[in-house]
Formats: structure tokens, C-alpha cells, sequence
């Protein structure tokens, strides 16, 4: 897909609440082009999306609202690559444990996820992970307010672990999940996997 006369993917960012800026900002950085995606004629002629961190309930709610729910899932299941962080991961995920009655979900992952398992806000940490598919450094990894993947499915695979084995990554065909936010890094490597993700579908 050619964009502003060069080819290069487009990387749409969900931008109905939350940290989506941070995405837009780091893609830019990469020399990508995005676009905020708030209503159901932006998804057009995206090459992938990422649903960033935030209340997830909320978002669910505003994608109802402004009908991108559907479309999106819809997107998404015809092999539209997608990366959800934190608040995203759970609108992706099939299984939550306690999610709020009637929480709008997209569903389309594999994996069951807790919300805020890691507690409140004011319990966030940092942390370096060892993610093999990111190289040999550690990645440091900011976690606020972020779920945990209680369980997954065969056939997906699994890129990060705290030291106590929580799951905190993973991989299922073109879908990207993140307990949490690698946007807020000054490490561009899961942008890169991303895009590298991205650009297998586009061959």
C-alpha cells in the first residue's frame, strides 16, 4: 500500500480513550504511517491496529457507541493484525474472570485475562523482561493497572513471563497481546516486532 508516495504500512491506533498519543507517537518515530481511528470509516485500507491501554471498559463501551465494535472484530478475524496493550489486551482476550456484566469485548484471542491484577494504580511497577523474539536485552517494562494472562490456548505462544511464570506477552498468528506498555519505553523493539508482524501479512 503506498502512502504519501512511499510504501510503507499504515498502523491505525485506537483513539476513543487513553494512552493511544504515546502509540501514534512512537510509530511516528518509526517512520510509519498512522492514522487515529475513531470512527468505522478510518479503519479503511489499515495495514494493522493497536488498542492501547486505558479503562477498558470505557473503550469497550465507546467502540458500541460509535460503532467500530463490529467492524473491527470482523477486521480482525479476516486476518487484520492487531496488538492490544494492557486495557487492549483484555478486549481482546475470549476469557476474563472478572470482567464488569456486559463489558463490550472483541474476543478474538485465545487466552484468558484478569483485569488489574497486579492491583491499583498506585501498585504499578517497572521491570525488565527477558523476551527472546526482542533479542537478548532485557526489555524494560512498565506495568499500570495491568492484567495478567491467567491461561492460553495451544497454538499460542507465549513471549514474556514475570520471574514467577505470570504471562505477560503473547503471539497468536497476527494478533499481539501486552499486559503492558511498551508505548510509554523509550525501547522501539515491540514496535518493531509489530511491524515486522505486520509486514509478513503484507508479503
Amino acid at each position: 500500500m503506498i502512502h504519501n508516495g512511499q510504501e510503507r504500512p499504515l498502523i491505525g491506533v485506537l483513539a476513543l480513550q487513553g494512552d493511544f498519543e504515546a502509540h501514534l507517537k512512537a510509530l511516528s518515530k518509526l517512520g510509519v504511517a498512522t492514522r487515529a481511528v475513531k470512527l468505522p470509516e478510518h479503519l479503511t485500507d489499515l495495514d494493522g491496529i493497536i488498542i492501547p491501554g486505558g479503562e477498558s471498559t470505557t473503550i469497550g463501551k465507546l467502540m458500541v457507541e460509535y460503532g467500530l465494535d463490529r467492524p473491527l472484530k470482523t477486521l480482525i478475524e479476516q486476518g487484520l493484525p492487531v496488538w492490544g496493550t494492557c486495557a487492549g489486551l483484555i478486549l481482546l482476550a475470549k476469557k476474563t474472570d472478572n470482567a464488569l456484566e456486559g463489558q463490550p469485548l472483541l474476543a478474538v484471542m485465545n487466552i484468558a485475562v484478569r483485569r488489574n491484577a497486579f492491583g491499583s494504580q498506585r501498585e504499578s511497577f517497572e521491570t525488565d523482561l527477558s523476551i527472546p523474539v526482542l533479542g537478548e536485552a532485557p526489555f524494560h517494562a512498565f506495568f499500570i493497572r495491568g492484567p495478567a494472562i491467567m491461561e492460553v490456548d495451544p497454538g499460542v505462544e507465549v513471549l514474556a513471563t514475570l520471574d514467577d511464570g505470570t504471562i505477560v506477552a503473547v503471539r497468536e498468528g497476527n494478533r499481539l497481546g501486552t499486559a503492558f506498555h511498551p508505548e510509554v519505553s523509550r525501547d522501539p523493539r515491540f514496535h518493531h516486532y509489530f511491524l515486522r508482524l505486520v509486514q509478513s501479512v503484507r508479503k
